[in-house]
């Protein structure tokens, strides 16, 4: 055998992807981005000690999230312009279709920074774009919670050994909304203030008793089938999301009822959501240490395993987020030291998970890695959906 010297050839780096397939790739779980950011703003914005600056890196963020929604908006809506055919089908993937969530959350983020920071910029215009943008985001979070679950019953092919937290991203968007509006209604007129009101109390209702029902099912689940696989690990934390939201829903719209309700003629209601908003917020709370517990704790034996970097990783900051807003929520109401202590922990915690995350997802844009859609691999749709497809 003959041996033959070759000069050394560094392997070529793969050529990166055009922005024609960008788009064509382009899917809904980047929205998630939205969601993390918007969230970091305005858990920075409420941070209990004074910190010099820290409000305007909070509406700094907040400004950064706008153009990342409108950024990613035109490029999935360039995606179901020139790609229809392939767009549609993310309907029949089971996983992906979940993120069309993300899209409502994220904008709730945007609606909300108009309350916390637009004042300052626009004065009162702040709060008729926060209104008319919160119409738009309820109707999109009564759609995705409506739809998506329709689609899981019809066309979608699922298993409960293939289930994960995934599942509550849909269902979560409605009580976003609902403590969207909460922290919206204040500055309306009386009459408009009371329709956000009674419609936040009908959202919350909309989401949270089902979101709960999943958390059952998915305790299951782990028990009988254990952990997802490491792709999807940061899934763990979504769990968070409605109990969090849910607590932080329950104490703002509880605190707007007594002067809402009152003026409208129902004072004694107004104080019976006050009390259940406080009570009922504590027992989420509490619900939501065990959560955060075994998110925790799954967390760290995913990481000892190798845990992959994907867009699956802003799951680890929204959830904590909305945990932390309602610990900072319940911290003004109550008056209680200590959760005042843990909402600022938290969000430190918050703000360095989002900083890794930001600089993953920023490596991967940079190298265009991230784009990937999982539902132009999938199988043609089964025989028995064609149906429903018509």
């Amino acid at each position: 055998m003959t041996l033959v010297d070759r000069p050394f050839q560094p392997a070529l780096r793969p050529a990166a992807k055009p922005f024609r397939e960008i788009v064509r790739n382009f899917t809904p779980n980047w929205f998630t981005a939205t969601m993390g950011t918007g969230a970091l703003a305005l858990t920075l914005n409420q941070f209990p000690l004074a910190v010099p600056g820290l409000h305007e890196l909070a509406a700094s963020l907040w400004l950064l999230n706008i153009a990342l929604f409108l950024t990613f908006s035109l490029l999935y809506a360039a995606r179901w312009a020139f790609f229809f055919d392939e767009a549609q089908r993310i309907f029949r993937h089971p996983v992906m279709s979940m993120f069309f969530g993300a899209v409502p959350m994220g904008l709730a983020t945007i609606v909300n920074g108009f309350v916390n920071f637009g004042m300052h910029l626009l004065g009162e215009k702040a709060i008729l774009i926060a209104h008319a943008l919160w119409w738009t985001d309820a109707t999109l979070s009564v759609a995705c919670g409506l739809v998506i679950p329709y689609f899981m019953f019809t066309r979608q092919d699922h298993g409960i050994d293939r289930m994960t937290a995934i599942w509550l991203m849909p269902i979560v968007a409605a009580e976003v909304a609902a403590a969207s509006g909460a922290l919206l209604a204040p500055h309306l007129p009386p009459a408009e203030a009371f329709t956000v009101l009674v419609l936040g109390y009908a959202l919350w209702a909309y989401s949270v008793p089902l979101a709960m029902s999943i958390l059952v099912i998915l305790v299951l689940r782990l028990a009988v089938h254990k952990l997802p696989e490491r792709d999807v690990g940061a899934s763990a934390w979504l769990a968070l999301g409605p109990i969090g939201t849910g607590a932080l829903g329950l104490v703002l719209l509880g605190g707007d009822a007594p002067a809402i309700f009152a003026a409208n003629g129902l004072a004694g209601v107004g104080d019976v959501a006050f009390g259940l908003g406080v009570v009922g917020g504590l027992m989420l709370w509490g619900y939501g240490v065990w959560w955060l517990a075994l998110a925790t704790l799954k967390t760290i034996r995913y990481v000892r395993e190798g845990l992959p970097f994907n867009l699956g990783w802003w799951g680890f900051t929204f959830p904590l987020a909305v945990y932390t807003l309602a610990t900072l929520a319940l911290a003004r109401v109550t008056q209680f030291g200590v959760f005042a202590v843990f909402g600022a922990l938290l969000t430190v915690a918050v703000a360095v998970l989002w900083t890794i995350v930001a600089a993953g997802t920023a490596r991967g844009v940079w190298h265009r890695t991230l784009f990937v859609a999982p539902c132009l691999k999938e199988e043609p749709m089964p025989a028995r959906f064609e149906a429903d497809a018509v």
